[in-house]
């Protein structure tokens, strides 16, 4: 089963999932806010993309937090913020047979799902 992590007002999402409907592709949401968000994941997805990826710093959530939470950032501080704050993972996340990958792109759907 697809999966499609993220949050559900976000614009990002919407158009991922408005792509993935029109195609006909059924896949599974999960949404950060209403459905939690666990460690597991986070340090599973982490391993496959990375924690700078994973970090948007230029969202209002990260942009909000103190000087000194965003100073000397590194694997275990961010996937602490972002478990904390969800809302500064970069979004959307698909996982399709088993790759994971970040972002939405008419073009990189396309490919993955050929």
């Amino acid at each position: 089963m697809t999966k499609l992590y993220g949050i559900k007002n976000c614009d990002t999402i919407k158009k991922a999932r408005k792509w993935l409907d029109s195609h006909d592709i059924e896949y599974q949401f999960h949404d950060y806010r209403a459905d939690g968000l666990d460690i597991t994941w986070l340090n599973t997805t982490e391993s496959h993309l990375g924690w700078e990826a994973l970090l948007n710093k230029r969202g209002t959530t990260f942009r909000q937090l103190t000087d000194e939470e965003k100073a000397h950032l590194h694997k275990e501080k961010a996937l602490d913020l972002l478990a904390t704050h969800p809302a500064m993972i970069k979004r959307p996340i698909l996982i399709h047979e088993g790759k994971y990958h970040l972002g939405f792109k008419e073009s990189h759907y396309q490919e993955i799902f050929a």
